[in-house]
């Protein structure tokens, strides 16, 4: 598809990957980019991969004009900054094509010339967020899930940096980036890649004085999203890459979710 400069808007589908098969497997089935997570500061925890793993991916991506982004999503503690900065080094290094960040702290860093997306965990809402950073120089937003059109086409109207939505896959009952749930209740936070989503477990909701309104119910889980019927809307308000949620699928899973999504997306 031809770039914005040459008349045509450059249109992504971008999918998770656990790891380095994952991401090979969306490849070979259609993906433009994958997503996938280093060794550490992945809003994934359980979903880490080697400098190694990371360059074989690399490495099947580039014949296929593939990209690779790299999740350095978590909010950082100052004693990580050098340890996150040597990694954000080392995945230059191999050819990483984007890191998908968090905390405004890397922004401070002696960074090599790697471009930086914008994570949905920064919370990225209004015209006024999306415009503070792309002035700080991001070069992708990763818009919140819960936008309607209205809003995306407002915040298309007032930046130009390409905008990312998720279009397929779970939910949070909260703001992305602005959950605390699991670590008020259990000790591990969302922003550190530890959420134990404790939306998805059941719950009774009791009146004031009591009274049972529902009993051992998902009264917090939401369905999973699904908008490959309104892909053409999203094009039309301003979305560039289109994203599927999951770097903890597996590869069949993975398979199952590309083609739902890439069948709609031809005219």
């Amino acid at each position: 598809m031809l770039s914005e400069e040459e008349g045509l808007t450059h249109l992504e589908l971008l999918a998770p990957a656990k790891d380095a098969d994952t991401g090979i497997a969306a490849i070979e089935h259609g993906a433009d980019a994958v997503y996938i997570g280093a060794s550490k500061f992945g809003a994934r925890r359980q979903a880490g991969n080697s400098l190694t793993d990371i360059d074989r991916l690399i490495q099947f991506a580039r014949p296929f004009h593939a990209r690779v982004y790299v999740t350095l999503n978590t909010l950082l503690y100052n004693h990580e900054l050098k340890e996150a900065e040597a990694l954000i080094r080392d995945l230059y290094r191999i050819g990483a094509d984007a890191l998908i960040v968090q905390d405004m702290g890397i922004l401070q860093m002696d960074l090599p010339p790697i471009p930086l997306h914008a994570s949905t965990q920064t919370d990225n809402r209004t015209p006024e967020k999306v415009r503070f950073l792309e002035q700080a120089g991001f070069q992708q937003v990763v818009l919140a899930r819960e936008l309607s059109l209205k809003q995306i086409r407002q915040i298309k109207a007032g930046t130009t940096v390409p905008l990312e939505y998720f279009v397929h896959g779970a939910l949070c009952v909260s703001y992305s980036g602005q959950c605390y749930m699991s670590q008020a209740l259990n000790g591990r936070s969302a922003n550190r890649g530890e959420c134990s989503q404790p939306c998805r477990l059941p719950y009774d909701l009791l009146t004031a004085d009591g009274k049972t309104m529902a009993k051992n119910q998902h009264l917090l889980s939401l369905k999973d999203l699904s908008l490959a019927h309104r892909l053409q809307d999203l094009i039309d308000a301003g979305i560039t890459s289109f994203k599927i949620e999951g770097r903890l699928k597996d590869v069949a899973t993975l398979k199952t979710s590309l083609p739902i999504t890439a069948s709609s997306w031809m005219p």
